[in-house]
């Protein structure tokens, strides 16, 4: 199934399981919902570009080194803050050090084995910005609209935004095998709805340093499954960059 094809399915799916608690909240009268509803439909369009850059990546690169360089959104989202004004302390800034050190030796080593899995790393590295980009306008939406609110404006546009991208590159978007359209209810109830929707939740009720934390979790367990179900080993080179990166990422959200 072509990238932009599953994202626009795997976004509808999230928007109209979302849709029915959007409705019955009724979170549309008012002038700062409506602006809310507008700052949803933005973050959908940044998601939408994360999730292109992540999927290219995950055929380029080993899904290990993808999901680490997807980790350093949280760094992001401090520059970003930082650029704004914002105070960033000693300590974290020694953790971005560790974690741009290990980017780029996770790079390095890619680089070396080929030019395929460096443009990996780089859409993974594009895709942790666009992510944070997603996050913070998406944080800002939720202070005045529910999480189904806000997820079913955000789903609803990125799937829209996937759509015109599938149809402007010739992508096919409907006719698949019966095993691809499991794995997307799979995509659908397991990375949408108990990934993205839930983390959202989360966001409005504990700290996004816990949030940020738990994602870090993403590294070992897609590289186990990636093992196990692709038969995919990463680089031995690349092993110290992600656990330095982890490490970093670790140290600068503490």
């Amino acid at each position: 199934m072509p990238v932009p094809s599953l994202i626009f399915w795997r976004n509808l799916g999230g928007a109209a399981m979302m849709l029915p608690f959007a409705i019955r909240n009724r979170e549309w009268q008012t002038s700062d919902e409506r602006r809310a509803i507008a700052l949803s439909s933005s973050a959908g369009v940044l998601l939408a570009m994360h999730f292109i850059c992540f999927f290219f990546a995950m055929r380029l690169t080993s899904v290990a080194a993808g999901t680490a360089l997807a980790a350093l959104q949280p760094v992001f989202t401090a520059l970003y803050i930082r650029f704004r004004g914002g105070i960033i302390p000693r300590r974290a800034w020694g953790g971005m050090l560790i974690a741009f050190l290990s980017v780029l030796l996770i790079t390095g080593v890619d680089s070396q084995i080929s030019l395929r899995n460096l443009a990996g790393d780089l859409l993974a590295l594009l895709g942790a910005a666009l992510a944070a980009g997603y996050t913070l306008i998406g944080s800002k939406a939720q202070q005045k609209v529910s999480t189904a609110t806000y997820t079913t404006a955000c789903y609803l546009t990125c799937a829209i935004t996937a759509l015109v991208i599938a149809i402007a590159s010739g992508n096919q978007f409907l006719h698949f095998e019966a095993r691809q359209w499991w794995l997307v209810v799979a995509i659908i109830l397991g990375a949408q709805l108990l990934g993205h929707t839930m983390f959202n939740m989360a966001l409005r009720r504990v700290s996004p340093v816990i949030v940020a934390l738990v994602v870090f979790f993403e590294v070992p367990v897609s590289a186990i499954i990636a093992f196990f179900w692709l038969g995919q080993i990463p680089p031995a080179g690349i092993i110290p960059g992600i656990i330095g990166l982890l490490i970093g990422c670790g140290i600068f959200v503490s």
